[in-house]
């Protein structure tokens, strides 16, 4: 039987915390580690040993909960689902906390009422499932309602049939990013690195649905580039980057002498939705030869099995190092599968791509 996922709950409320509780004990793929009025008293619960997930609130006494994640993020990583009146959507805070390496960001629920507690148990065992589902050598499957969901390994046969290498591949190049945990500021960095030539980008970023247009639009404001929440039928251009968007996984076609891509539903795969795996694969069946696959920063191994067939279709692979990862899990795992053509730190990826972009162009012309 799986063992039952250990959360902490890290908040200044006693209501908070007796509600939060009492969600967990009531789910049986949950169980409740602990609870702490504030990080100092966390850290003390954590002495010993370490949950496999963290509730943790924003505003606290002491130490704010940004801190906190940070120094989570830095010393033991740790699944953290940030849950706090100051999380909603599209806020600063939420955003931060993404930045930082936060699973995922919830407002505070309604504990009201009874039909309230009972939604509210149902998006905090969901998200504590996702996010652990993530972490090395965790499999938790426990309820789920996505139909066909798979959390286990790839399963290319219920999103994208496996095909043969293309015979010519398409003389437009393409790099394809994956990134988990500590990736929207790892993206950042790499994106704002590029020039406006740089070369067409499809990105999968692990993150709620309500927060992936939103980290499009912030990089775009930021990059050189035209960075934008992908949609179906949406072509891949020099000069542009494509995000998927939260919970919908992004294949990318052939068209020409270019690409398109296309936003799609399905079951989980690699344990994630959108999944790096997925991407991944599609690249290396539209592009060959002329696809560059990127492996950043997070937790679990989504993106090592497919960077692999890029590799196997002549693409080029690179890794980001640990140093500069705020987890290493994606990029090590690839790594030791023996899959990756150039280790680099994260300050190193905008040249990396653009000097095998100029290669491509020279060969080409």
């Amino acid at each position: 039987m799986t063992k039952p996922i250990s959360v902490l709950i890290v908040d200044d409320s006693v209501a908070v915390r007796t509600a939060f509780s009492a969600i967990i004990n009531a789910d049986p793929g949950l169980t409740l580690f602990g609870t702490a009025s504030d990080p100092f008293v966390a850290v003390e619960r954590m002495r010993d040993d370490l949950p496999d997930a963290i509730l943790l609130d924003i505003e606290m006494p002491r130490m704010d909960g940004l801190t906190f994640l940070k120094k989570i993020m830095a010393q033991c990583p740790v699944p953290v689902i940030v849950c706090s009146s100051h999380s909603q959507t599209g806020s600063i805070a939420a955003m931060t906390a993404l930045d930082l390496g936060a699973a995922e960001v919830l407002a505070k629920p309604d504990l009201t009422t009874i039909d309230a507690r009972a939604r509210a148990g149902l998006r905090i065992g969901q998200a504590v499932r996702t996010a652990v589902g993530g972490k090395p050598g965790v499999t938790h499957r426990g309820n789920n309602t996505d139909e066909g969901r798979s959390d286990g390994r790839l399963s290319p046969d219920k999103i994208l049939t496996r095909q043969p290498a293309i015979r010519k591949a398409a003389p437009t190049p393409l790099v394809v990013i994956g990134s988990s945990t500590g990736g929207p500021d790892a993206l950042r960095q790499v994106l704002t690195g590029l020039p406006e030539n740089a070369p067409a980008i499809a990105i999968v970023q692990h993150m709620p649905a309500e927060f992936t247009g939103p980290l499009a639009r912030r990089l775009d404001g930021r990059s050189k580039i035209d960075v934008t929440e992908a949609r179906s039928g949406d072509v891949l251009q020099a000069g542009c980057a494509l995000i998927a968007p939260g919970d919908q996984h992004l294949v990318v076609h052939r068209e020409g002498r270019g690409y398109v891509v296309e936003v799609v539903g399905g079951p989980y795969v690699s344990r994630h939705r959108p999944s790096v795996d997925v991407l991944f694969r599609s690249a290396a069946q539209a592009a060959g030869e002329n696809a560059m696959g990127v492996l950043l920063t997070g937790m679990g191994d989504d993106g090592a099995t497919c960077l692999a067939e890029i590799q196997q279709c002549g693409g080029y692979t690179v890794a980001q190092d640990e140093a500069s990862c705020v987890v290493f899990g994606m990029p090590r795992s690839a790594i030791e599968a023996g899959v990756v053509d150039k280790i680099a730190p994260l300050s190193d990826m905008p040249g990396e791509i653009m000097g095998w972009f100029g290669g491509k162009l020279r060969k080409a012309s």
